[in-house]
């Protein structure tokens, strides 16, 4: 593919994921206080961003898999198709008060989320050799957009019609709209099958019982479980500590900047220091979130707590994946991926769901203190990784 085709091609699917994280962003907003003003019991408020990560993990493998028959394209204007169509019933629940239409609409903004996820893959098949390390990137800029836009739309959204978030899942429903007409324009090269030998592949158990695989696998979904439950209870334990939907929308744009910001430099960062220090650092961190609640519960406590969340997650997370990638071989890539990401989106599917019950029966300084054992059982699994290497180098010279 020419260059300036490559860039094209490359440019419109960050855009696409701009608009899918902007969609994604919009339920983390204002998903909980939606489900909180209709849900029977503030236990199942935050129900909507709970299915969400559930459409998510069942959509997933089907997406993928239906994708390798029709091709990206097509996978990817479904995903949003579905994303629209998910924003209709959501705001079709509000309006109904109906808790059940609402989450059914989420999840379907989640099976979009799942065709999303493969954008970033999408774009290193576009690009060359060459290039594909800036594909990759100006892809993953697509959420430094999406935490400037999100909270904002799901803010302007909230009163513009009556029941209140109605209008913010109408808006939902044309960013899914514009995502569709801009993947319109998508042309992928010609793919070409793996012939990568199956008979070489070691058993899945053998796979996911290595030590670099389980510490990959738990540190990634420590940082996942971690953010997501934090970041779902915030807006609801924002309003409850009487500020208003504008600052809890900034709140969770400076948290997804803190998500995404570091991506440019946290690959070189891995380079240099290597990725076991890169993941440890992640964990220090989200520790120093949890001491941020410690401080109160004014604006700048939530603020920088957010912004502490949103960096260790990306650190851990990313560091996570790195680590993961030198477990498998070719043959192994699709099972062990598939295991690692259905267990990852397994715990937000829990974190979510349980931050509204955790909130309510805690609080939200309580809450955030009882994920530290949680944390530093996976900080000592690094530093036990670490510790295993360096003996192991040791006897091999």
């Amino acid at each position: 593919m020419p260059l300036e085709s490559m860039h094209r091609q490359v440019l419109l699917l960050a855009g696409a994921q701009a608009l899918f994280q902007i969609a994604s962003v919009m339920v983390m907003t204002i998903g909980g206080l939606a489900g909180a003003q209709i849900a029977p019991s503030p236990r199942w408020a935050t129900l909507p961003i709970a299915t969400m990560f559930l459409g998510t993990a069942c959509a997933m493998f089907p997406a993928s898999m239906w994708m390798a028959r029709v091709g990206r394209r097509a996978g990817f204007l479904a995903g949003t198709l579905l994303g629209a169509a998910g924003g209709i019933v959501a705001a079709v629940g509000i309006a109904a008060g109906s808790l059940a239409l609402l989450s059914f609409g989420t999840f379907l903004v989640g099976a979009y989320q799942a065709f999303a996820q493969f954008y970033r893959f999408a774009a290193s098949e576009i690009a060359d050799a060459a290039f594909r390390p800036r594909a990759i990137s100006w892809v993953m800029a697509g959420g430094v957009v999406a935490a400037i836009l999100g909270p904002w739309l799901a803010r302007i959204g909230g009163p513009l019609f009556t029941p209140e978030y109605l209008g913010s899942f109408v808006l939902l429903v044309v960013v899914a709209l514009l995502a569709t007409g801009l993947l319109t324009g998508l042309r992928m090269p010609r793919e070409h099958a793996s012939h990568a030998d199956a008979a070489k592949a070691r058993p899945w158990r053998t796979v996911v019982g290595q030590p670099a695989y389980l510490v990959a696998l738990f540190g990634a979904a420590t940082g996942y479980g971690i953010m997501i439950l934090a970041m779902t209870a915030t807006p609801i334990a924002m309003l409850h500590h009487e500020h208003d939907l504008g600052a809890a929308a900034m709140v969770i744009q400076l948290h997804v900047l803190g998500m995404f910001l570091p991506s440019f430099v946290t690959g070189s960062l891995i380079a240099r220091f290597g990725v076991l220090r890169i993941m440890f650092t992640g964990a220090v961190i989200l520790a120093g979130h949890i001491v941020m609640t410690l401080t109160g519960t004014g604006f700048g406590s939530f603020a920088a707590a957010l912004v502490l969340l949103g960096v260790g997650w990306n650190f851990l997370y990313i560091g996570g994946t790195t680590l993961l990638t030198g477990t498998y071989t070719p043959a192994e890539r699709a099972r062990a991926q598939a295991i690692n990401d259905l267990t990852i989106f397994a715990v937000g599917v829990t974190s979510s769901f349980a931050a509204g019950g955790l909130l309510e029966s805690l609080g939200w300084v309580r809450m955030n203190l009882v994920l530290l054992p949680w944390l530093v059982a996976a900080a000592v699994a690094i530093l036990w990784l670490g510790a295993r290497r360096r003996a192991s180098a040791r006897l091999d010279r």
